[in-house]
């Protein structure tokens, strides 16, 4: 990129940031308060339309609202116009976007919206316009220049749309009060998403997955209950099933090494197992679960699982967190 191409970017860079900044100089603090009212006290959903660029705005707004709190979708004017309107119900309010306010298919539109009493939403570029003088409320998204050489391209608009539907999302949030888990009971996929929710009995091996042992059991046995369980581990069970200690290959690999070969023949599951280990529950998040098996002295890379009366009901293993992607 030469000094030029640098420059140019940088310029429409600044014209754009700097129509966001105006506009948040120009925005009318009645207006804002209350299409801020009208979207946090809706009991119905927030419909949003615009046509060309205004409508793709409109389609992230939409999102950004439905991810923070706010159930929200996008419609796009010709289809509502044969059939689609029928989404749209008195409970609502709809937020139409239109730089112009004179679009031919969101001036189609007011007279069916007016008929079904939804509270109207402009974010609008001409303040004189059919769209802001029909409106509800009336939010002014007017800019000076598009970013556009030609001053033609939706460029500076857009984004300023976009700027204000991105801060009536985050207002309206804070509003609601929403809170991290709430926000994280949105986004399942996402990491905050999965710390949040996802939990031991969503990830562990139960016990017809993973073969246990009783208590007893000779080194014999756990090796094939380690080989055929292919977790690197088994858990030890009294004979009321409850947890009695765990075993993993190197415990196993230790114990045999250090039992002379005449004492072999004798050993059993509880000369080496580990004791009243660390154990989860399967309502333990796996965030936390990982944090039992991480932040210790000596890191451990299996838990076995226990419900309240102690009964062995599986295992989980650090990989089975750390792949689920937390």
């Amino acid at each position: 990129m030469t000094k030029n191409h640098l420059a140019d970017v940088q310029d429409l860079l600044r014209l754009e940031s700097n129509a966001i900044a105006q506009t948040a100089t120009r925005l009318d603090a009645a207006q804002v308060e209350r299409v801020v009212d009208l979207i946090a006290g809706c009991k119905g959903k927030v419909v949003i339309l615009g046509v060309g660029k205004s409508g793709i705005i409109g389609q992230k707004i939409a999102a950004t609202m439905t991810s923070t709190g706010t159930a929200a979708l996008y419609l796009h004017p010709s289809d509502a116009l044969h059939g689609g309107l029928g989404i749209v119900q008195p409970d609502d309010v709809v937020i139409v976007l239109s730089n112009s306010g004179e679009t031919d298919e969101i001036v189609g539109m007011l007279p069916y919206l007016k008929n079904r009493q939804v509270a109207i939403v402009a974010i609008v570029g001409n303040l004189n316009s059919t769209l802001a003088n029909r409106a509800d409320a009336v939010l002014d998204a007017t800019v000076d220049q598009e970013a556009c050489p030609l001053n033609l391209a939706p460029t500076t608009s857009t984004t300023v749309a976009l700027a204000i539907g991105d801060a009536l999302a985050m207002t309206v949030m804070k509003v609601k009060g929403l809170t991290t888990d709430e926000f994280a009971v949105n986004h399942p996929a996402g990491r905050l998403g999965k710390r949040l929710t996802l939990r031991v009995s969503d990830l562990m091996h139960r016990n017809g997955e993973n073969p246990i042992i009783a208590t007893g059991s000779s080194w014999v046995e756990v090796v094939r209950a380690i080989s055929k369980g292919g977790l690197g581990a088994v858990c030890v069970v009294d004979p009321r099933g409850r947890l009695a200690g765990i075993i993993t290959d190197g415990d196993l690999r230790r114990a045999i090494e250090h039992t002379s070969q005449d004492s072999l023949a004798k050993l059993t599951c509880d000369d080496f197992m580990t004791s009243q280990p660390t154990v989860a529950t399967p309502e333990l998040l796996a965030f936390d679960a990982l944090r039992l098996m991480e932040d210790r002295p000596s890191q451990i890379s299996v838990l076995p699982v226990v419900d309240e009366d102690q009964m062995c009901v599986g295992l989980i293993r650090v990989h089975d967190i750390v792949r689920s992607g937390l």
